[in-house]
């Protein structure tokens, strides 16, 4: 009997951070990325797929601001630019993950869908938001765009300063046609949805879909997709092989085996990096607590090792004690 997989790509899948971001780098890393779910397939799994967009988006906003600036041309809201990222890298994959299986003599249907996730649009995140998007401003153009926009802006993460737009970030709770979803997959096809995190909405009073200026977690609306469809694993690839204890700090550790009630231990003691690790843990977690059997995280080289990369079960066998492996420091 087949299993069911839904698989998280990370933004390093199509773009690398010292990489321009040109169409012939994002197809050689996407070509690569999708190499590896060969594995998959071969072993009986039905897949559906699931990107980030946050590079994409990004470029999308700046081009907004150039062209608003330079030919006034107006601005598409953030729904829109969301919407277009799905389509454009749902394609890519789409067209791509096609040469790779007919490579390996592989015949399956792919097919990408335009995912809206339905929000609170009157929750916490919305009252104070936090989630910074698009390039940095000067204060003095920041506070114009506030005045003429309304947009809220926080002080930038990095070095460089500067402050960047903020909008709320909030947890996804219905992935609309998930029912549809299920089915292309249950009848054998490859279906590529909720991309960068869905197209966040709500449903108004009449029944109507409405849009939220907001972007939602990519890990967090896959693993909901995931539960939403009944799936039997969960996989989040990114850009190291295992889950670590105390990334790049003293003590690091690798755990390969993990139980849901020592992962939520080590997710309160602040073992995972907040703007890493920390978002994949707990979509990991949000699968296993409703209903999931497994959630593994890992790189996608590893798909095919035995080893499978950093798995979580709601309850392994206590005495296991194959839970924590200490290597050294690197």
């Amino acid at each position: 009997m087949s299993k069911l997989a839904v698989v998280a790509l990370g933004g390093n899948a199509l773009q690398r951070d010292y990489q321009k971001g040109t169409i012939e780098e994002q197809e050689t890393n996407a070509f690569h990325t999708l190499e590896n779910l060969v594995f998959l397939i071969k072993e009986g799994y039905e897949l559906i797929i699931t990107h980030g967009n946050g590079p994409q988006v990004g470029d999308i906003l700046l081009k907004n601001d150039a062209g608003e600036a330079a030919y006034a041309i107006p601005q598409m809201p953030l729904d829109i630019c969301v919407a277009g990222t799905q389509g454009e890298i749902g394609y890519m994959i789409e067209r791509i993950l096609h040469n790779v299986m007919n490579k390996h003599g592989i015949r399956k249907n792919i097919i990408t869908l335009i995912s809206q996730v339905v929000v609170n649009h009157q929750g916490e995140s919305f009252r104070n938001p936090t989630k910074r998007i698009g390039r940095s401003y000067s204060p003095e153009m920041a506070k114009d765009l506030s005045r003429a926009k309304g947009w809220i802006f926080k002080e930038e993460q990095k070095s460089h300063g500067g402050v960047r737009r903020v909008v709320p970030s909030p947890e996804p709770l219905e992935i609309l046609n998930k029912e549809i979803i299920q089915q292309l997959v249950l009848q054998g096809n490859i279906v590529i949805a909720a991309g960068g995190g869905g197209i966040p909405v709500y449903i108004d009073s009449n029944g109507d879909i409405r849009t939220v200026e907001a972007v939602i977690d990519k890990d967090l609306a896959s693993a909901l997709l995931a539960a939403s469809v009944g799936a039997d694993e969960f996989i989040i690839l990114t850009d190291v092989p295992y889950i670590y204890l105390n990334y790049k700090k003293p003590g690091q550790q690798i755990v390969e085996f993990l139980d849901y009630k020592d992962t939520l231990k080590y997710l309160e003691q602040g073992m995972f990096g907040e703007g890493n690790m920390k978002p994949k843990i707990e979509a990991a977690l949000y699968f296993l607590k409703k209903g999931g059997k497994k959630s593994i995280i890992t790189e996608a080289t590893k798909l095919e090792d035995k080893r499978f990369g950093s798995k979580i079960t709601m309850e392994y066998d206590p005495t296991d004690r194959r839970h924590v492996d200490n290597y050294n420091n690197t």
